[in-house]
C-alpha cells in the first residue's frame, strides 16, 4: 500500500515514512494545495482538507495541522501558528508573555488519514511551557522558546529524543495504533 503524505514539508514524509514502514506501507510526498477553513478547532480544520481531497478524487492519504496553543493567551496562536510565527516569530509571543507568570502551553498536532476508503483522525499533544527567552539551534518554528520539561526548549534536545515525546510524534503513534486495528 502507497500513501500520499500531502504537505509542503519534506521532514514530515520521512517521519510518515519511517514510522509506517512496520506495517509494509509505502509513502509519497505529494504537494497539493486544499481548502484550510479558519477555525478554532484542528479536527475541523483537518476534517474539511479532507473532504476536499476526497471531493477532488484523491484517496490513500495523510494531511496535518498543527499549532502551539497559550493557556494565558486563551489558546493564541493556536490554529494561527505558522502565521503567527511567519510575522511576529518568537520574539513577538516572548513579548507578548514579558510579564505573564503562567507560561503553560501545548504543541498539538492533528492527523488526517484517508486509508482503504476509510478516514482516521487523531490528535497528539505535547505540554509544557513557554521559556522567557530563546535557547537552542535545532528544530525550528517555536522550539526554541518551548520547554516540554521546563528545563530544556525543543531545539536543545537530540531530534531522536523530539519525535518521542513531540506533538506530532504522539499523534503519529495513535495514527500507527489506529491502522493497526484497521489492517490487524
Amino acid at each position: 500500500m502507497r500513501l500520499k503524505v500531502i504537505t509542503s514539508n519534506p521532514g514530515k514524509v520521512i517521519e510518515y515514512k519511517e514510522a509506517l514502514s512496520s506495517f509494509s506501507i509505502d509513502t509519497e510526498h505529494v504537494k497539493i494545495r486544499y481548502d484550510e477553513i479558519q477555525s478554532s478547532d484542528l479536527k475541523e480544520v483537518v476534517r474539511k482538507g479532507m473532504d476536499h481531497l476526497k471531493a477532488s478524487g484523491i484517496s490513500d492519504f495523510i494531511i496535518d495541522d498543527s499549532g502551539m496553543f497559550v493557556d494565558s493567551l486563551n489558546g493564541f496562536p493556536g490554529v494561527y501558528s505558522a502565521y503567527v510565527q511567519e510575522t511576529v516569530k518568537n520574539d513577538g509571543i516572548l513579548k507578548l508573555m514579558d510579564t505573564v507568570n503562567d507560561r503553560k502551553a501545548s504543541f498539538q498536532c492533528c492527523i488526517g488519514c484517508n486509508i482503504n476508503g476509510k478516514d482516521i483522525i487523531v490528535l497528539g499533544k505535547c505540554d509544557g511551557i513557554i521559556l522567557r527567552e530563546e535557547k537552542g539551534t535545532e528544530g525550528f518554528g517555536y522550539d526554541p522558546i518551548f520547554s516540554h520539561d521546563g528545563e530544556r526548549s525543543l531545539a536543545e534536545i537530540p531530534l531522536n529524543e523530539k519525535n518521542k515525546i513531540s506533538h506530532r510524534g504522539s499523534a503519529v503513534k495513535l495514527l500507527v495504533k489506529e491502522i493497526e486495528k484497521m489492517i490487524g
